[in-house]
């Protein structure tokens, strides 16, 4: 264990990721913390490839911590479209709140305080208090678990919190006194780019292959050890695109449970078929007679997956249908502009999107 840390660093220095929220805050010699913990957030269940734009966007939109705490809370919404788990977005205003209330709009610096904040546990806190503050406090996630185990032949379930706090202790007690983001960034960048979580990991290329014991046993891929998950619900959905003279009709979900608060369209359970669709229209006293099948849809959540099918409805009237409260007819234009559509109906919203374009 006491080599790990050497080696680590100075294979950073030679290897590590240029990614944007990397880049040093103007004559400061680290990272903002702004910019740590929006990018941290963004990259909870993302791939980096796939934040980077969105980290940009929400940047020039949203640069400092005070514009984050006074935004609307649909506009954070649209901000948010496409990265998914809208909850990190809600949770990043209400911590946004608390450093403007309690702190003056001044970021804290202090792991305790950091992790008192909304939607911030102790891996956050410890990536944001090493990384922008040069604490000495460990940022332990899922590449760390994995590169560990492996290196130590540990076949611990690494889902129980007693395992979780060893390998964080183990971690802490390697850590040097100086270049902690550093170090902490190795781990993400090792666990990134060889030591990999699916397919073959690059033990050629890494620093740490000579002192591994899974390795040495070539068992590899047998770490880090989990419980099997229970196999996720399936739901059948009809997806309805209802338009009418160029708008469409989309409706706000529940405050809470899933997609809390997105805008959606209309659907019913099941996979209706076409004069199934037909007899529900009649029911809404409309007539189906331009109906264009749109396909399917699928998009998988952690504990449910939704399979989709999807109808474009052009109608005459309107429909005579129970609407909540929250529910509007909308242009492409408008709910390009205003309406955060979650990316578990991206196929039907992109084809709203490319009738506006033609």
């Amino acid at each position: 264990m006491k080599d790990i840390a050497g080696l680590l660093l100075d294979w950073y220095a030679l290897h590590a990721r240029k990614l944007p929220w990397r880049q040093k805050n103007g004559s400061e010699e680290r990272p903002d913390p702004y910019h740590v913990w929006i990018s941290e957030i963004m990259l909870q269940q993302t791939r980096v490839e796939a934040v980077k734009g969105y980290y940009q966007r929400f940047l020039e939109y949203l640069p400092e911590v005070a514009d984050l705490a006074q935004i609307p809370e649909d506009e954070l919404m649209k901000l948010w479209q496409g990265l998914g788990y809208y909850n990190r977005a809600r949770n990043l205003q209400k911590a946004a709140a608390v450093i403007m209330e309690e702190y003056h709009g001044v970021f804290p610096d202090e792991y305790d305080q950091l992790l008192k904040l909304p939607g911030i546990g102790e891996y956050t806190a410890g990536a944001i208090a090493s990384i922008a503050f040069g604490k000495r406090v460990p940022a332990v996630d899922g590449n760390v678990y994995r590169i560990y185990t492996r290196l130590m032949g540990d076949d611990s379930d690494i889902t129980k919190t007693g395992v979780k706090r060893r390998i964080r202790e183990d971690v802490m007690e390697i850590m040097p006194e100086k270049e902690t983001g550093s170090f902490n960034q190795a781990w993400m960048d090792l666990g990134a780019t060889v030591c990999l979580p699916n397919g073959e990991p690059l033990c050629d290329c890494c620093p740490l292959s000579g002192i591994c014991l899974a390795k040495e046993q070539g068992n590899m891929k047998d770490y880090p050890v989990k419980p099997v998950k229970k196999p996720r619900k399936q739901q059948e959905r009809t997806v309805l695109l209802l338009e009418y003279q160029g708008k469409y009709l989309i409706q706000k979900r529940p405050p809470k449970g899933l997609l809390a608060g997105l805008w959606e369209f209309p659907a019913q359970e099941g996979k209706l078929s076409l004069e199934q669709l037909k007899v529900l229209l009649e029911q809404w006293s409309v007539k189906g007679d331009q109906i264009e099948l749109l396909g399917k849809g699928e998009h998988i959540f952690s504990h449910v997956e939704w399979h989709m099918l999807g109808y474009l409805v052009h109608l005459d009237q309107l429909p005579e249908l129970e609407m909540s409260e929250e529910a509007v007819w909308a242009d492409a234009a408008e709910i390009e502009k205003n309406y955060s559509i979650p990316s578990a109906y991206q196929c039907y919203y992109q084809k709203i999107i490319d009738l506006k374009r033609v």
